[in-house]
């Protein structure tokens, strides 16, 4: 059997990271130095079994296209998590997600920006 173990993405600040992620609910699993000099934040989410690795290496610019990746996250109820995210401070867009999100035949999908501008999808859990 093969599995998907983990995703790296390369950030500007560790812990700046990590605490954003953490408001989404990833917990930090393990941190250290890579040989190569590298600073590695291993999170994930409790239940799941794929990682997302940040790696932060001196003198390396963060710098890519915009809407090159993204990730995504499923929650249970996606209008509570946007209104927690946002009543902590991180932008959701849509910006009028709370107008879309009122009309049932519209889907709830909303993003948010991590710190480097990797964006992260949310989107209900399939039930």
């Amino acid at each position: 059997m093969i599995r998907f173990l983990h995703t790296r993405i390369r950030v500007s600040d560790l812990d700046t990271t990590v605490a954003f992620y953490q408001k989404l609910g990833f917990e930090l699993t393990e941190y250290k130095d890579s040989p190569q000099g590298n600073k590695l934040a291993f999170l994930g989410l409790p239940g799941n079994d794929h990682f997302l690795e940040l790696c932060y290496s001196p003198g390396f610019e963060v710098k890519f296209p915009e809407d090159l990746m993204h990730t995504a996250i499923g929650v249970d109820d996606v209008i509570a998590f946007c209104d927690r995210l946002e009543n902590d401070g991180i932008e959701i867009w849509p910006g009028d997600w709370r107008v879309k999100f009122a009309d049932p035949s519209k889907r709830q999908m909303a993003f948010v920006t991590d710190p480097d501008g990797y964006e992260v999808e949310i989107l209900p859990n399939k039930k």
